[in-house]
């Protein structure tokens, strides 16, 4: 798709306007609440198979995980990034929003639409930004997520205990550097593909509120499959330094180092375990957020 066809904007005003920006956070809010909900069993089978130490597959990890813990350990850790993922919506869609208006002002308001270039790089921004709250959420979560004890066996009590032991032991931020990269290409591709995806059903004299729930599912899920494929064997990179040992990390301190000594020990395979379940995840989940998003934008009108 040419980059001058009109692609039209997650936050359509270019001017500012308090009162739209609330309806687009709040549309996006709930649409990343949908994200957890839908592709929270998938995520936690993924982790497993990421930072598993000996060798498994999805279905062993599915069976072994219904059978130790019940359908619940599935959603290990969900309150933490449902909790976070108002805060994080905000962030990233409040940072894509400025970029909008940077680059308008930029074309001298020429045409009421961005370049897909620019509209990649409003993500990358966004992504960036939203990077520094959802590196310690998830961090949080996924430390949660691959506890297999129950009661008083389980080193973290809860998100908050969680919290205070990452906290005390200088890990909060553990994973940081591979969640920039991940966000910044991942989110600035993400919204690339959905945009210019939406803006070929209005070139073909579609309106944006006239397409279906089930083509915005659809648009939805390849962008997220999109992405995935883009940014995986980062988040293999931060899985496994967010599950290391705190104090004394086996695979290294930085994302160089658990690289190099991930490959050594396992090889190019390691960066892309738990592949499956992840894609398989990707549609429904970001066909969800985007399905959610958008009809919540209609309602809110």
């Amino acid at each position: 798709m040419s980059e001058e066809n009109p692609t039209p904007q997650l936050i359509d005003n270019p001017q500012h306007d308090s009162g739209r920006v609330i309806k687009d956070l709040l549309a996006g809010t709930a649409g990343g609440i949908a994200q957890v909900l839908v592709g929270q069993p998938f995520d936690t089978t993924k982790v497993r198979l990421q930072t598993a130490t000996t060798r498994t597959n999805a279905m062993e990890v599915v069976i072994n995980l219904l059978k130790n813990e019940g359908p619940r350990g599935f959603y290990k850790g969900t309150l933490t990034p449902l909790v976070g993922v108002g805060a994080c919506v905000s962030l990233q869609f409040g940072v894509n929003e400025a970029m909008k208006r940077f680059f308008h002002s930029l074309n001298d308001r020429k045409s009421e639409t961005l370049s897909l270039t620019q509209y990649y790089f409003c993500g990358v921004t966004g992504g960036i930004s939203n990077s520094f709250l959802a590196s310690p959420i998830e961090h949080v979560r996924i430390r949660l997520q691959t506890q297999t004890g129950s009661g008083s066996n389980v080193q973290f009590k809860g998100p908050l205990d969680c919290i205070r032991q990452l906290k005390n032991a200088g890990g909060i931020m553990r994973g940081l550097t591979p969640t920039l990269f991940r966000e910044g290409h991942g989110i600035g591709t993400y919204f690339l593909i959905y945009e210019a995806l939406v803006a070929n059903e209005i070139n073909n004299g579609m309106k944006r509120n006239d397409i279906s729930p089930l083509k915005l599912c659809l648009f939805g899920a390849l962008s997220g499959t999109t992405l995935w494929l883009m940014v995986y064997p980062l988040d293999v990179i931060k899985s496994i330094m967010q599950t290391d040992n705190i104090k004394n990390p086996k695979f290294g301190k930085t994302m160089g180092s658990v690289a190099k000594t991930l490959y050594a020990k396992q090889g190019l395979g390691a960066f892309f375990r738990g592949f499956g379940p992840t894609i398989l995840r990707a549609a429904p989940a970001n066909g969800a957020t985007f399905a959610t998003f958008e009809l919540a934008m209609r309602l809110l009108g």
